[in-house]
């Protein structure tokens, strides 16, 4: 009669280097330590799943009459066969992971100049690429049926609703690709900030589309098409600072006007401007009259000033969020030549001040505004051909550690 007997050992220390090692806690050294040789190369929700995984050592003994006694050992590691199934991705595929900066923008000025008979409004406005952005991981799925997406930020749409997703939907739609992904955003630039995160997230999606399919497109064309998943998305496509115009999705590329090591910061507090209500308020006999080309003509001239930093934007923003009023008014009080200038990006709620990366001192020592959004940057462009790449010398926290201090 054959007698069977197993022991499961279940024992993982993880080190600094994401490696994970197996010990016996029987201590008789009949099992021996497994290393396992998987490191995180997804993103980084599949890394807390290994994490929290289980990697089973089985040891079996038989006893029997004719046969001398045996053991063998047994390893099943999830972490390998995750390793495996991105190795028959990168068979089959020549780009089988990308990881991407998606950068923020500000409206350095934003002209009203009417109303459309869509609904929508007409704008003349400077944008410009900053060094704050969320960090964007793709890796390609074996399903051939739907996109994963995952965030560091809670309450954020992982679905349809999200414009990554549009903008993949968008491709496949237009190329007839077949390629769906895996992607988690490293969420850093906040939402409802005024700063076209979401905007800039579905650009880097789909340009990251694209070089999966080995650039079967021309950034020309993916411009053209990006327009309809929203109005800002065209703009991520310039060489990073653009006049525009339309709705804001007629861009013209222009050579930066500032210089791009001039320093800012930007400071949102926690609510946010719904820019459908900013837009409702909006009077158009009351905005400002000056001409959007003279203000382009002065900054590419003499520099940022307040004087140019016109936002039509920001008397209906702060209708509807008073408090954001006053934080610009004590904003310039305080930092009286230490700004260049103050002002509202897009819709808002971002309040940004050109000219230092610092705030003024309020804002660490008053309890009101313990849960504002602070960050430096600077102005960036990109290179033709070429994604946008983060400075080396940002230093900017993602919004959700941002978020998770603030709750402390």
């Amino acid at each position: 009669m054959t007698a069977s007997h197993f022991f499961c050992s279940r024992h993982i220390n993880y080190s600094s280097d994401n490696t994970s090692k197996i010990s016996n806690p029987l201590g008789n050294g009949s099992l021996r330590p497994y290393v396992s040789s998987y490191k995180s190369r997804g993103f980084s929700s599949f890394q807390n799943k290994c994490r929290n995984s289980r990697t089973h050592l089985v040891k079996a003994t038989s006893d029997s009459s004719k046969h001398e006694r045996k053991q063998v050992e047994v390893v099943y590691n999830l972490d390998e066969k995750l390793n495996r199934l991105a190795d028959e991705v990168d068979m089959n595929a020549g780009l089988s992971r990308l990881s991407l900066f998606s950068p923020c923008k500000i409206n350095v000025f934003l002209r009203i100049t009417g109303k459309r008979p869509d609904g929508f409004h007409d704008l003349a406005s400077l944008f410009h690429v900053i060094s704050l952005g969320d960090k964007i991981k793709f890796s390609l799925s074996p399903s051939k049926s739907k996109d994963r997406l995952s965030t560091n930020v809670p309450g954020i749409p992982l679905d349809e609703r999200n414009l990554i997703i549009k903008a993949l939907n968008l491709y496949r739609k237009k190329t007839g690709s077949d390629k769906f992904f895996w992607v988690h955003v490293d969420k850093r630039v906040p939402t409802g900030a005024g700063l076209g995160g979401g905007s800039s997230n579905a650009a880097t999606a789909l340009w990251a589309a694209n070089q999966f399919s080995g650039g079967a497109v021309t950034e020309k064309e993916l411009q053209e098409w990006s327009g309809e998943i929203g109005s800002d998305v065209p703009f991520f496509f310039s060489n990073g600072a653009a006049y525009c115009t339309g709705r804001g999705e007629i861009v013209e590329d222009i050579p930066s006007p500032v210089p791009l090591d001039l320093p800012m910061v930007l400071i949102k507090p926690p609510e946010a401007c719904s820019t459908a209500e900013v837009y409702k308020r909006f009077r158009l006999d009351v905005s400002s009259s000056v001409d959007p080309l003279t203000l382009l003509e002065k900054i590419s001239k003499n520099g940022i000033s307040q004087d140019v930093c016109v936002n039509d934007l920001e008397p209906p923003a702060f209708e509807v969020l008073p408090s954001l009023k006053r934080l610009k008014q004590r904003i310039v009080a305080a930092g009286r030549g230490k700004y260049d200038a103050v002002f509202m990006s897009g819709s808002g709620s971002t309040i940004v001040g050109v000219g230092s990366p610092d705030p003024p001192q309020f804002i660490y020592d008053e309890e009101d505004y313990k849960d504002v959004f602070l960050s430096e940057a600077t102005f960036i462009t990109r290179r033709d051909q070429q994604w946008y790449t983060e400075p080396s010398s940002s230093n900017a926290s993602s919004f959700a550690d941002q978020s998770s201090s603030q709750c402390h």
